[in-house]
Parts: structure tokens; C-alpha cells; sequence
């Protein structure tokens, strides 16, 4: 399938990449755009987590989450191309210093989308350390996970 023009390259910026939802359904949702020919070809796709962890050693657990949770074999071809725009980030989401990590992996001509596949308590830590290592500006786009909070004071402070 073609790539639709309209669809504009990103840094798609996965926080809590090693968790449930991330390998049960974004990760294999992230796929189906590739096999659909619906990411741009510069698209890329920065797992963040606080383990240490090879970019080599990420590809490997995202394939292995593929072939359990895609309800399907992985094509080769589709993995091959979709391998190529995967990065990996250890980032401790407490302390501002280590989003630096996030640099090299982000480029800053593009729209970056940061998914939050955290608990919301930490999404407040998040924010802050993407504030603070100023790579964060008017063209991020934030997508958050609900429920935002526990209740409305604990949603206010998010």
C-alpha cells in the first residue's frame, strides 16, 4: 500500500515502553501502520523506559512482543522495515538530567509525539523533564492514558 502524502514524519516517543499496554497493543498497533504503508518513512519510534537496555537487546524484546500479541506472524519483510525506525532511551522519569538521552534520538525539524504509557503519577515527572531539557516546544503533541489521576484534586495536579 502507498503512503499517503498528508501523513507527515514524527518522532513517536513511546514512555513505558516495557509495560503492558505498550506490548500488548501500541507496539503491535505501531506495526499494523507499517504493514499498512501508513508511517512516514522517516517516522521514528524511540522506546523509553528506566532499565538498561541495548537498542540491540529493545528490537529483540519488540519483535518477541509482536509474535505474541500481533494475532499474527510477523512478516519478515514488514519487520525489516519497521526494525529500522526503533530506538531505545533509558530515561529515569524522575530526574531531569537523563531525559538528555532523548537527543539524539529526536530530531528537531519534526513534530514529536510523546505517548505517556505510564501511571499518571508520573505524569507530572514526565512533563518536567521534557521541559527541562529543552527539547520540548509548541509542535510536541502529549497523549496521555486515562484515567488522568485518581480523582479531580490528584487530575488538577497532572
Amino acid at each position: 500500500m502507498v503512503m499517503d502524502s498528508s501523513f507527515e514524519a514524527c518522532d513517536f516517543v513511546l514512555f513505558g515502553t516495557k509495560g503492558d499496554l505498550s506490548r500488548r497493543k501500541l507496539l503491535p498497533s505501531l506495526y499494523q501502520l507499517e504493514k499498512a504503508g501508513l508511517l512516514h518513512p522517516d517516522t521514528t519510534i524511540v522506546g523509553v523506559a528506566r532499565q538498561e537496555l541495548s537498542s540491540e537487546d529493545y528490537v529483540e524484546e519488540v519483535k518477541n512482543a509482536l509474535a505474541e500479541f500481533a494475532g499474527e506472524t510477523v512478516c519478515e519483510e514488514t519487520w525489516g522495515k519497521f526494525k529500522e525506525r526503533l530506538a531505545y532511551a533509558q530515561i529515569d522519569m524522575k530526574d531531569i538530567a537523563s531525559y538528555a538521552a532523548l537527543e539524539s534520538h529526536v530530531n528537531p525539524e519534526r513534530t514529536m509525539v510523546c505517548y505517556l504509557a505510564t501511571p499518571p503519577a508520573i505524569y507530572g515527572d514526565i512533563c518536567r523533564g521534557l521541559h527541562g531539557c529543552n527539547i520540548i516546544d509548541s509542535s510536541v503533541r502529549l497523549v496521555l492514558e486515562k484515567p488522568i489521576g485518581h480523582d479531580l484534586k490528584s487530575s488538577k495536579v497532572i
